[in-house]
């Protein structure tokens, strides 16, 4: 693109660390068994109670959705004579209301055949936060561009292009402990929300007047 004057190129960018919107974790299900229809109804039994514990979550459940869902059958090192089976499901939640984000993870940890895994924390995709960065980085490539125009004593004038290149944001894991009290009974599930750190950049190319130089 053609330009007339002199031309500054700068890159604005911005780090920033925000609190997390969302936390998910996964809930795995398994069931093991000699017979196969014994073993499915097994699992779909105790996968059944797993959204019920869910359904009176709401409204901190957000969302879930189901994921890998395996049955394979166990066989003799020796052979391939079938001695067992084996089945798997798999259900991401995610969860809004942190402060019954502990207390759900152990319910669901202690019912029978279930593990827990998580929570990842995250910002919503259209969280303000993505939009905020971005305009700081526009803002810090335009401070920049002027920074740099009044040591050549010149002013900027023109937009001539911009362009994003920021990485986005990177999503954090959780710290959790356990807390029992000094009398037993059931331990209480400490979760320290991971802030989020959020990037934005961009490259822009301004016009600026001419410098003066003497």
């Amino acid at each position: 693109m053609a330009t007339d004057g002199p031309v500054v190129q700068v890159r604005g960018e911005v780090t920033r660390e925000v609190p997390p919107e969302l936390a998910r974790f996964a809930v795995t299900v398994t069931a093991r068994g000699r017979d196969r229809e014994a073993t499915l109804t097994q699992l779909a039994e105790r996968a059944a109670a797993v959204r019920v514990l869910l359904d009176g979550s709401e409204p901190a459940v957000a969302g879930r959705e189901a994921g890998d869902l395996w049955v394979r059958p166990q066989t003799k090192r020796s052979g391939e004579r079938v001695v067992g089976w084996l089945g798997s499901v798999t259900t991401t939640v995610t969860v809004t209301d942190f402060t019954a984000l502990g207390e759900l993870m152990l319910r669901l940890a202690d019912q029978d055949q279930v593990s827990v895994a998580g929570p990842w924390w995250e910002l919503r995709p259209d969280s303000p936060a993505h939009r905020e960065a971005r305009h700081a980085a526009i803002s810090d490539a335009l401070l920049r561009a002027r920074e740099y125009a009044e040591a050549l004593g010149a002013r900027v004038t023109a937009l001539i292009e911009l362009a994003d290149t920021g990485p986005g944001d990177r999503p954090m894991f959780a710290r959790a402990g356990f807390d029992v009290g000094a009398g037993g009974g059931v331990p209480e599930l400490e979760l320290d929300p991971q802030p989020q750190t959020v990037q934005a950049a961009v490259q822009a190319r301004f016009t600026i007047s001419d410098p003066v130089l003497g």
